[in-house]
């Protein structure tokens, strides 16, 4: 199967003696029926003409953010809608800067900046520019924000030196995009069920109980499973979490929403249970406001346990099913028991003992246990690179 058909792909080539393998790139992509566009920076056409380029793409070669040809149809915003994906090859360690600060002082910056679409960079500079810790500090950022890495690779320099810096080769870099289109077509014909967030249990009408759980890893689970082809459904229980393009959002607030909407939304082929579920709700529930004056004692029953209902009812069962530990002490033992316990495939734990990690917070660090196999353990990242550690393996399972 052709994985490029009709695919539009914005190439962006940046200054640097590795540009000339951006015209290997574009034959590529053109003759397995790609559509390329290109915008060459300013220090790009040091290295390639833009003559050589349209010549190849059978494009106008876009390159002056300022032209007011261009400008006038919005060729920073239009350029990154029609585009499937876009791919910076060369990127050089001035472009990964100035992406990493959200510069916008050019065309390719700035439709980097305005992009709604998958982006990759494959650098290329020398070894001691790609060993810098500025480098590697806006790697870190760029990879946070989601943008992809091919490369670089170890080798021989155009400067005589040798080491990593050393752009990728034009045919791994079409098959890096062939694997991507890949996944995209192949999981389409998959569900994914995402809870998150926490549930409100109600008092009275005014009061509830409630945990510190934002929902932020679970948007960002859903979002990457959206991203790579998946049918996908978010269960939340935080009212204010964003709304998502491409993914069904379901709002909920207690427990028992969250599990009829679960049940409604079921069969999937794949259910991560990232939601902080209240275990109990309040069996005394007041009808009308309770005054400060009247004597309050609560009453607990258990809430329905979600994620042991679903995993022990095989008619219901996705095939993967994945459960979350949010834990304060003793984690792999308690994951290990919440993993044999619950039936799940999967536990994702995590150690909220941490301040600066889990509820409420942009960062996270997991283990993933797993039933037929020793667990992973992850070191503090940010819940988006979190999101893609998981998805990427729920992909090789569920492929």
């Amino acid at each position: 199967m052709n994985y490029f058909e009709n695919k539009n792909i914005l190439l962006i080539i940046c200054g640097g003696i590795s540009a000339y393998k951006s015209l290997e790139i574009i034959r590529l992509l053109r003759k397995s029926g790609s559509h390329v566009k290109t915008i060459l920076t300013k220090s790009a056409k040091e290295f390639v003409t833009p003559l050589s380029v349209s010549s190849l793409s059978q494009e106008k070669v876009y390159d002056d953010i300022f032209s007011v040809e261009n400008e006038a149809e919005m060729d920073h915003i239009s350029l990154s809608r029609w585009a499937d994906a876009i791919l910076v090859a060369p990127i050089t360690a001035n472009t990964i800067s100035k992406v990493a600060s959200g510069s916008a002082e050019d065309l390719a910056s700035t439709v980097l900046l305005a992009s709604n679409k998958q982006i990759f960079l494959a650098p290329a500079m020398n070894v001691r520019m790609w060993e810098h810790p500025s480098t590697k500090e806006n790697i870190l950022k760029l990879k946070n924000f989601g943008y992809k890495f091919i490369g670089p690779e170890i080798g021989d320099m155009a400067c005589g030196e040798y080491g990593e810096g050393k752009m990728t080769e034009p045919n791994e870099i079409k098959n890096t995009l062939k694997n991507y289109f890949s996944n995209i077509k192949k999981n389409k014909k998959f569900k994914a069920l995402v809870t998150a967030g926490p549930t409100n249990e109600y008092i009275d009408p005014v009061r509830f109980i409630t945990n510190k759980s934002s929902g932020k890893q679970g948007y960002e689970i859903a979002k990457c499973l959206r991203d790579n082809g998946f049918d996908t459904t978010l269960i939340s229980g935080t009212p204010n979490i964003k709304t998502l393009d491409g993914v069904n959002l379901v709002s909920v607030e207690t427990a028992e929403e969250m599990f009829k909407e679960t049940l409604n939304n079921l069969p999937a082929d794949v259910a991560i249970f990232s939601a902080a579920v209240s275990d109990f709700k309040v069996k005394n529930y007041n009808d009308t406001k309770i005054k400060k004056s009247e004597k309050l004692n609560l009453e607990l029953e258990k809430n329905i346990d979600i994620l042991n209902h679903i995993s022990n009812h095989n008619s219901l069962r996705p095939k993967i099913t994945i459960g979350f530990a949010a834990e304060t002490n003793d984690i792999k033992k308690n994951a290990r028991t919440k993993l044999n316990e619950k039936n799940c495939d999967w536990i994702v734990a995590n150690d909220i003992s941490d301040q600066t990690i889990g509820f409420g917070s942009d960062l996270n660090k997991i283990s993933i246990f797993y039933k037929d196999k020793p667990e992973e353990n992850f070191h503090k990242m940010k819940k988006s690179l979190v999101a893609e550690e998981i998805v990427k393996r729920v992909i090789q399972q569920i492929n």
